[in-house]
């Protein structure tokens, strides 16, 4: 087993890419001023046309992205997942090794 961050879905099927919402909080402010990191709008699955957060990438890999509800999907390594989850840091999320933060 590898031990990095895999992107599960290619960046062109998570829909167009346009300029991310105003999202306010730490966490996007800082993740969205990183180097090489471009933030753009997370879209839904299920409603394409509907902003759902922002998604944070770095060339065509997703680093992870957050909803509006403040709900947090990030790209993790297989190990790196296994520690959050067991510090209770997080959930496994079913794409993958990502992890799931739901708002507290």
């Amino acid at each position: 087993m590898i031990d990095q961050a895999l992107s599960i879905l290619p960046r062109g099927t998570k829909g167009r890419i346009a300029p991310p919402p105003a999202l306010t909080g730490a966490v996007a402010d800082a993740v969205a001023a990183w180097s090489e990191v471009e933030a753009t709008t997370h879209w839904r699955f299920d409603q394409p046309n509907r902003v759902d957060g922002i998604d944070f990438y770095v060339g065509s890999d997703e680093l992870g992205h957050i909803h509006l509800n403040g709900s947090i999907h990030l790209a993790t390594s297989p190990r790196l997942c296994s520690e959050l989850v067991a510090e209770g840091l997080g959930r496994p999320f079913e794409w993958g090794s990502w992890l799931d933060r739901s708002p507290v």
